[in-house]
Parts: C-alpha cells; sequence; structure tokens
C-alpha cells in the first residue's frame, strides 16, 4: 500500500531549507543494490530528511542509500557528495497517475562517513539556500 503524505506543519525537528529544482543532484540505491541505480532531484532537505523526485517510485517504508550532491560555489571544499541510510515516508500519489517524476520524501536513519552530518550542516548553515514554508 502506498503512504499518503502527512501534514507535517507541527512535526518538524529539524528547519527545512529549498534546494534549487533540477541543480540538486541524488543517487538512489535500494538495499540489495551494488550501486546507486535511481537518479533524481532533491526539493528540499534538513538533518533529518529531504524530499526529492526519481522516475520510479519507492514503496513507504523501503530502506535506502542516498548519495545528495549539493549546489553550491564549485570551490567550496565542503561541496563533496553526502551519504546517507534512510526510510522512504511518503509518495506523492498524483504522481503516479501523470507518467512523469514521482514525488517522494525519506528521513534520515544515519550518515555513512565520517563528516557527512557535519557536511551537510554546514552548508545548510552557509546562506545559499531559503528555509522552506
Amino acid at each position: 500500500m502506498i503512504g499518503t503524505k502527512p501534514d507535517a506543519r507541527n512535526r518538524r525537528i529539524h528547519t527545512r531549507y529549498q534546494l534549487p529544482s533540477m541543480y540538486t543532484e541524488i543517487g538512489v540505491r535500494e538495499l540489495e543494490d551494488a550501486e546507486f541505480r535511481f537518479s533524481g532531484h532533491a526539493y528540499d532537505i534538513s538533518l533529518g530528511g529531504m524530499r526529492f523526485e526519481l522516475d520510479e517510485a519507492l514503496e513507504p517504508g523501503t530502506t535506502i542509500a542516498v548519495r545528495i550532491q549539493l549546489p553550491g560555489p564549485a570551490s567550496d571544499r565542503d561541496r563533496r557528495a553526502i551519504f546517507a541510510m534512510a526510510n522512504v515516508v511518503w509518495i506523492e500519489e498524483d504522481d503516479l497517475e501523470n507518467g512523469g517524476p514521482i514525488r517522494m520524501a525519506c528521513v534520515f536513519k544515519n550518515f555513512c562517513h565520517p563528516g557527512d552530518e557535519q557536511r551537510l550542516l554546514s552548508q545548510l548553515a552557509s546562506g545559499h539556500y531559503a528555509r522552506a514554508a
């Protein structure tokens, strides 16, 4: 069964930031995959998770590994990809009928490499991104 998007206005713990559409590349793989076989874009992100799109739907509850490449100045050493384990928590059901990219959201379970969480925090605090509503 496909989960629906919850009303999260009062449930957020972390500040959410808008990301430039089509400029925040992500890679996604399910746990049984050896490589990041899905590619897409992130819409917004926080320390707790992100909203993103892929060409293929992933069932809510699916555990995924994500590779996030945040946009920013090319000289910024903190622009290295950020890797995290996450759970898909909702999918935009209307997108399933439209035949285009499918919007979803995930909650981060943990960050994979030393420094990934700190790089994300640093990028979000940099002032490059606006707070999302």
